[in-house]
């Protein structure tokens, strides 16, 4: 698997301390087949969208686990969106509907533990759909900037992935 770490966070504080601009880092989670290929179509039609966002690529977004999108937060991820084949046409027939049970179940624990499952999202796209995919990465862009940096990482603390004190 490709490395989940976000880009680089922009902040930049004024004397106060207070954040000026906040550019969120959001992790992309793919699937090879219709979601990266909007992602490469949009590119090739050199629309822009954000450069804020860290793609992911997995053979299918039914191989999307749990863990991957809590371990993206715990590496200081602002937002997740996972991008996956349309609905009724995925590549491994029913994959994208296992991923958007699982990006669901994630939201509930984002919720839980006060992160706020409006961090995470699942898209559905077709690989020449790279007008949609721009959109849909300006939209979580937007709303993560709305909703601030992720304020487990703000308050120093770490998302607990797994217990680590046992053997």
């Amino acid at each position: 698997m490709s490395d989940t770490s976000p880009p680089k966070r922009i902040e930049i504080a004024r004397d106060d301390g207070r954040d000026v601009e906040f550019e969120p880092c959001i992790t992309v989670f793919t699937c090879i087949y219709c979601g990266y290929t909007s992602a490469d179509t949009a590119g090739a039609l050199r629309l822009s969208y954000p450069p804020n966002i860290h793609l992911v690529r997995l053979p299918c977004t039914g191989k999307t686990d749990v863990l991957y999108i809590l371990k993206a937060f715990e590496e200081g991820a602002d937002g997740v969106y996972v991008v996956g084949c349309s609905l009724g046409n995925c590549h491994h027939v029913r994959g994208n509907e296992r991923g958007k049970a699982r990006v669901e179940h994630a939201k509930k624990l984002l919720d839980a533990i006060g992160l706020g499952g409006e961090r995470l999202e699942m898209f559905f796209v077709s690989g020449g759909m790279g007008a949609t995919f721009a959109r849909y990465a300006e939209e979580m862009t937007e709303r993560i900037r709305k909703l601030g940096p992720n304020p487990l990482r703000a308050k120093g603390t770490r998302v607990a992935v797994g217990d680590e004190s046992k053997p």
